[in-house]
């Protein structure tokens, strides 16, 4: 490309919607130039037409939670009514952040949509995580506050309180969502966490369907399982937890047999792919041609925090299976992760990338 013909190109990966004279503003170029240029573009194949989709750079779109995270531990026995001496920390969060960032960091071409404020929080997120994700389609809503989680912890680490401010996640909707189908109906795989509200699922899950586009679904608690679709056919990927699959179940997972029928339960009502955590336990995978296997979990000799750690699971394991991994194998890409991470302070660990995750699974193996 020439050089005007590559700021226009790069100007338009990043904002496919915008208008000529838009382009002409923000690159110093006559409004007839850019035309000229978009024309040429797409003469030679760059983009494709209207809203100027680069074709060959499908996306891994993740919708859902971007918070600030905020860590208090209390240096003695907390008081409530009075101040209390504590060390404090700061991570950016959100489960479909993290896996934006892992994914990223493992190469993938990724786009995250939320909602955040227009307020120093959302500045702190899009510092940590614009190198590794597109945050074009991010929407500012001046009359919220970005998401933020704060824990108080007691010395040995335990949580003695949190607090959740996530309303901002009730603005997560449909028509925001219906503004990024020029995305989504182009997306290599949809991920989205349960911060978003139930309509807002089943509208991905008829994108989904109706495009052939893998959609997977991470819940993020127990009680936002009733977020859950009311029809799950045509789902490729549910990825949760023991306490959220007993809640949506209502049934108890006390053993090996337990376990693998609640998998094999979700498949049975139509989704694809099932993967349901058990803490140091493992995962237990079922689909439609296999009732149930369990991967081990990693033995980690120190934990050093335990915050990132799924995200990072289920990051290593979709990074593996869009490289053709079969599931089986791609679970064990997730449980390296997911290992590693635990044995970092960081949320999602900066030395992660491709031939570092593979480095470390052939080490596991080998």
């Amino acid at each position: 490309m020439q050089p005007k013909e590559l700021q226009v190109f790069q100007y338009l990966k990043n904002n496919p919607y915008a208008s000529q004279q838009e382009i002409a503003n923000n690159l110093q170029m006559s409004r007839p130039a850019v035309a000229n240029t978009i024309s040429q573009l797409i003469k030679n194949g760059e983009i494709t037409g209207r809203a100027y989709i680069i074709p060959e750079n499908k996306e891994v779109i993740c919708i859902g939670g971007a918070n600030v995270d905020r860590k208090y531990i209390v240096k003695n026995k907390l008081q409530m009514g009075t101040s209390n001496p504590t060390t404090s920390m700061q991570s950016v969060g959100g489960v479909a952040r993290n896996i934006a960032e892992n994914l990223g960091r493992l190469g993938h071409n990724v786009r995250l949509l939320s909602v955040v404020g227009n307020d120093m929080e959302y500045q702190i997120i899009e510092k940590a995580s614009s190198h590794w994700m597109n945050l074009f389609s991010v929407e500012k809503l001046t009359n919220y506050s970005t998401g933020t989680y704060s824990a108080i912890l007691d010395n040995d680490g335990e949580m003695l309180l949190a607090l959740a401010n996530m309303e901002i996640y009730d603005e997560l909707s449909v028509d925001y969502v219906k503004r990024q189908e020029a995305h989504l109906t182009n997306a290599r795989l949809i991920i989205v966490d349960m911060n978003c509200p139930k309509e807002v699922i089943e509208y991905l899950q008829s994108i989904s369907i109706g495009k052939n586009i893998p959609l997977a679904i991470i819940p993020v608690s127990s009680p936002k399982m009733e977020r859950m679709p009311d029809n799950l056919e045509g789902i490729d990927l549910l990825i949760l937890n023991k306490d959220e699959s007993e809640t949506y179940l209502q049934m108890e997972i006390v053993d090996q047999e337990s376990w693998k029928k609640a998998a094999q339960t979700f498949v049975q009502k139509g989704i694809k792919h099932v993967v349901i955590t058990h803490g140091s336990k493992g995962a237990m995978y079922a689909s439609s041609s296999s009732e149930g296997i369990i991967v081990p979990a990693i033995d980690v000799n120190e934990i050093v925090d335990v915050t990132g750690a799924g995200d990072a699971f289920v990051s290593g394991m979709l990074h593996a299976w869009l490289d053709g991994t079969a599931m089986e194998s791609a679970l064990i890409a997730g449980m390296v992760n997911a290992s590693k991470t635990l044995q970092s302070a960081e949320t999602v660990r900066t030395e992660l990338s491709n031939v570092i995750l593979n480095n470390e699974l052939e080490e596991y193996l080998s």
